[in-house]
């Protein structure tokens, strides 16, 4: 049993058949992770984008996904420890800065789908009201903490909510369902056929993540699943309306 047509078509207003996209961190396979580039890349075959997002020192909100900037910048520390002025000096990648969340909405809102992934519990707050002041169409907000789920649902009830998980949950769905999730957002390894259709049979969606192969769409696709989020938008576009063509012809 498929989800509700009114729940499936959160993400995308013209969602062809079978499944949506969403472009993990932007585009990361093709641009720096999290930065605007990369959503831009990502906007132009992704049904929505993804991002995470954390605060500064002084309570900015800005896309990263490790709770340091090691990692994806030429600098160094934790994000929780960094002011946004030092933050933004750092280079992302490609001369690209580390966006701000409300650069984020400014762009993607109105143009495509937008998942926000909350990184740490405390920031919900921060996150809802950003949110709220530039609108919550199409926005799909997730986390690992179904706390911050809890928390999301009370402040902005009428927001999409999904609960990301990667490793064995005891019931994954009793506590999506607990804390008002609509989707659940497994770690590709972690889908199963049994889970996929408990999860339907509770009007979930099912996003798998992060599938960047051919193999790995065509397997979910077989599944049934909702839509999936990968590194590279365009090529799973490619594999999207492939599967579909092949569907039409028989």
């Amino acid at each position: 049993m498929s989800p509700p047509p009114t729940v499936t078509s959160i993400l995308s207003q013209c969602m062809p058949p079978g499944m949506f996209i969403i472009g993990h961190r932007g585009a990361r396979a093709v641009a720096p992770e999290n930065t605007l580039a990369a959503l831009r890349k990502g906007m132009a075959c992704a049904d929505s984008v993804e991002v995470d997002v954390r605060q500064t020192e002084d309570g900015a909100l800005v896309t990263v996904h490790d709770p340091t900037v090691d990692r994806t910048t030429d600098g160094h520390g934790a994000v929780g420890a960094l002011s946004l002025r030092e933050v933004r000096r750092l280079d992302a990648g490609g001369g690209e800065q580390v966006p701000t969340f409300e650069e984020v909405l400014d762009l993607v809102l109105r143009r495509c789908g937008l998942v926000v992934e909350i990184k740490e519990i405390g920031t919900e707050a921060s996150v809802c009201e950003a949110i709220r002041e530039h609108g919550t169409d199409r926005i799909l907000i997730v986390s690992f903490h179904a706390s911050s789920l809890e928390v999301v649902r009370e402040i902005l009830p009428q927001v999409t909510t999904g609960l990301i998980f990667s490793r064995p949950i005891e019931d994954s769905i009793g506590l999506a369902l607990s804390v008002g999730a609509s989707a659940l957002l497994p770690r590709a390894d972690r889908l199963n056929r049994d889970l996929f259709e408990q999860a339907h049979a509770h009007y979930l969606l099912v996003v798998p993540w992060v599938l960047n192969t051919e193999g790995e769409v065509r397997r979910a696709a077989a599944m049934g699943v909702d839509g999936f989020a990968t590194d590279n938008p365009c090529a799973a576009r490619r594999w999207v309306e492939g599967l579909l063509m092949v569907e039409a012809a028989r």
